[in-house]
């Protein structure tokens, strides 16, 4: 489990919190692990009618930690747990509502695209900086953004790297509702604990019916993930997070 990441359960609503605020929400391997697991056994409890996925003011997530990048670049060994959580995002059978309030970079804007739900405040940030980078997008957002918003903002998104504010992804349909920033949690807090009161197989099923077949979702997961991984040992990446690290210790 992630000192970082934090879980409480009341009245049907599971709350997962990213609470790594000096690195603005950047998720780690034990992170991704911890919530991997809170979403697995989100599904399998039936006293769990929602989950609420929350950050910190200022920072929803600023994305993958560069450093587990750097190591796989530089030799390491490939790790699951950014695939783990993944397939238990996109398989997740309970409700998800997501809180915005600041930075939602890379992952922190992919993932958002299998929630059913998504509360922003007017200073959140949407920015997926994938080819800056030497990579490719993940979470299967060439799949998803597309459907979304149409090919031209999934472009402008996912490969030219263009940052959405809160009104943007809105009108993306990144985004459901943009709420006052200290208001954000409140109010999808209570959007949860209204899908939580609801009759729980009825929601089920509606949500099934309007998610459709998760099979060609987890399988675009693994064809992005193959080619993240190998894009992660090219050269193009190498160089990149190494003159993004420092930038870093330059400023």
């Amino acid at each position: 489990m992630s000192d970082f990441i934090t879980t409480a359960q009341d009245a049907g609503v599971l709350t997962v919190g990213l609470n790594r605020p000096d690195k603005k929400n950047a998720i780690d391997r034990a992170m991704y692990r911890a919530m991997a697991d809170a979403l697995q056994r989100a599904s399998a409890d039936p006293a769990v009618r929602a989950v609420l996925v929350k950050g910190v003011p200022g920072a929803f997530s600023s994305g993958n930690d560069i450093t587990d990048f750097l190591a796989i670049a530089t030799g390491g060994e490939k790790t699951d747990e950014v695939e783990a959580f993944l397939f238990a995002l996109a398989d997740c059978r309970k409700p998800l509502i997501a809180a915005v309030d600041g930075l939602a970079i890379g992952i922190g804007t992919t993932m958002l695209m299998h929630f059913d739900l998504v509360h922003a405040s007017p200073s959140s940030i949407f920015r997926t900086p994938f080819l800056d980078l030497g990579l490719v997008p993940e979470a299967a957002s060439s799949l998803l953004a597309p459907r979304l918003m149409g090919h031209q903002r999934a472009f402008a998104l996912l490969v030219a790297g263009e940052g959405f504010d809160a009104e943007a992804a809105r009108a993306a349909n990144l985004v459901t509702a943009i709420v006052p920033g200290g208001e954000v949690e409140e109010v999808a807090l209570r959007a949860a604990h209204a899908l939580a009161g609801k009759p729980p197989e009825a929601l089920a099923i509606a949500r099934d019916l309007l998610r459709g077949d998760r099979a060609e979702i987890l399988d675009r997961i693994r064809l992005e993930a193959d080619h993240f991984h190998k894009r992660l040992r090219s050269e193009e990446a190498r160089a990149a997070f190494m003159a993004f690290m420092a930038r870093g210790k330059r400023s």
